[in-house]
């Protein structure tokens, strides 16, 4: 089967048709496709109402619990997801939903996939199977760049042996060398002409070895030919001309496999042998195979656009406050070890006795996206964030949509007061105290959209809600460098 590739932009709503056409296929594989992508909750469908189309984010309570049926016209299909999934030979490339002026998206895409393998870099498991609570699949996709990543950064499987050799370079062998050679004798002392040694040495002829380079250059050209190696930016490797039933038949391999995992304790080794156990116990099916559901991404690309920004702006909140350079020494009553985040107070409860009230804090309180505290032209400020992954369209003559709820922005307040104490305490102007939500946008610049207020707050002394659409490319590609951004480039 050859495979084909589709482009699909993150909540986005498409009819069935376009589907079919974006899929290249007839109707009816269609709507399998259609149903199994459903059932892993990366497809919902809606009513297609004037409503729905004119939305850019999914509102939960209206999707539609219904199932796909060929011609359906009432329904629209909403991708939530953005990465790569393969299913019946097809690659379906789901991007973010703020790329709204490109329907290919190639280098995008292989930027957001390097984000992607970072947010998730301090996980040390393998998806090997999708899991729903309906059903799961093996995740071929996940295991293959897997073991590929993992050999460029630590090599084949290896094996070692120990090779005894009369006056190597290695360890001399003692017992060996006086019972099982002649020693000359001179003022009492013995000189041995020969000694055995030992060296130890890796075995290129290890079972093992040969098949991690036999599975690892058939997944580098199933890979190549499906052109995921050039979206993951992989390189692929040629390293053996065995086939899997060089190797015997699936059972013994697997066999061998096992027992080989009883003998090995290395970390790495013990992932490599049961990544390879899962590969062969799973070769009946293929990366194109229906019954093979791959997939690398998420459903939740707010939390990465939340980390990236996080990251970038120097989020302060998990900072000692003994280390945050304030306008004047920190007060007496804080204690320098506790963070900002522990500034804010937890709801207190009064419960009612028989003849006294007593109290009990929350555990949960109010907790900020990003706060930052910096200096700027001899002036302290401070900013608090709110990362909002939206689409938001505020122009002049056309409607306002895609904006956070009015929960998110009466939240912003709360976040303010909430440090105002802390801040009037330690000198913080509240001409020099921001807010700001950051939203993303596919150009090359900073916009300053505009700002949003509430009446009756903005009379109680606190200010406007500033918003900022950020360029995604730059922001990902400082959040993959390490670099941070100046906050004074927000105009804020």
């Amino acid at each position: 089967m050859s495979l084909k590739s589709a482009y699909i932009r993150e909540q986005k709503r498409y009819t069935q048709g376009e589907l079919v056409k974006l899929f290249v296929g007839d109707e009816s594989e269609i709507i399998r496709i259609l149903k199994r992508l459903k059932e892993y909750g990366v497809l919902k469908v809606v009513k297609a109402s004037d409503e729905q189309k004119t939305l850019t984010d999914l509102i939960e309570e209206d999707i539609e619990v219904a199932d796909v049926e060929a011609g359906e016209n009432e329904y629209l299909y909403i991708f939530t997801f953005v990465g790569v999934i393969t299913v019946a030979g097809r690659i379906i490339k789901c991007y973010p939903k703020y790329l709204l002026h490109t329907e290919e998206p190639v280098s995008e895409m292989k930027q957001i996939i390097k984000v992607i393998e970072k947010y998730n870099g301090k996980e040390q498991i393998i998806r090997m199977v999708n899991d729903t609570t309906d059903s799961a699949a093996f995740n071929m996709l996940a295991v293959m760049l897997w073991m590929l990543q993992d050999y460029f950064e630590n090599g084949s499987y290896s094996s070692s042996k120990d090779i005894i050799e009369i006056n190597g370079t290695g360890e001399i062998l003692w017992d060996k060398t006086i019972n099982e050679t002649f020693a000359i004798i001179n003022d009492n002392r013995p000189y041995y002409q020969d000694m055995y040694t030992r060296k130890r040495a890796n075995d290129d002829q290890d079972y093992f070895k040969r098949l991690h380079e036999c599975v690892l250059t058939k997944c580098s050209k199933e890979l190549a030919s499906t052109d995921l190696l050039n979206l993951f930016d992989i390189l692929g490797v040629d390293l053996s001309d065995e086939e899997i039933c060089d190797f015997g038949e699936n059972d013994y391999i697997l066999d061998r496999i096992y027992k080989e995992l009883n003998i090995q304790f290395g970390t790495r080794k013990q992932m490599v042998l049961k990544t390879i156990y899962s590969y062969i116990a799973n070769s009946s099916t293929h990366i194109d195979d229906m019954d093979c559901f791959s997939m690398f991404g998420t459903n939740s690309f707010n939390l990465i656009w939340e980390k990236a920004c996080s990251e970038i702006l120097d989020n302060q909140l998990d900072r000692p406050i003994g280390l945050i350079a304030l306008p004047v020494p920190l007060g007496d009553e804080f204690n320098q070890r506790t963070k900002l985040i522990d500034v804010i107070e937890h709801p207190i409860w009064f419960g009612k006795s028989e003849r006294e009230y007593f109290e009990q804090k929350a555990q949960d309180t109010l907790i900020p996206d990003i706060i930052s505290i910096y200096k700027e032209n001899d002036k302290h400020k401070c900013i608090i964030f709110d990362a909002k992954y939206y689409n938001l369209q505020l122009e002049k003559n056309k409607p306002l949509r895609g904006q956070p709820g009015i929960e998110s922005v009466t939240k912003q307040y709360l976040y303010q007061l909430a440090y105002k104490d802390f801040l009037d305490y330690h000198g913080m102007k509240q001409e020099n105290i921001n807010n700001c939500f950051l939203m993303p946008t596919e150009g090359d610049e900073i916009i300053e959209t505009g700002y949003v207020m509430v009446g009756f707050l903005k009379r109680m002394g606190l200010g406007d809600i500033s918003i900022r659409l950020l360029p995604a490319r730059t922001v990902y590609q400082m959040y993959l460098d390490n670099k941070k951004m100046e906050i004074a480039k927000l105009n804020l």
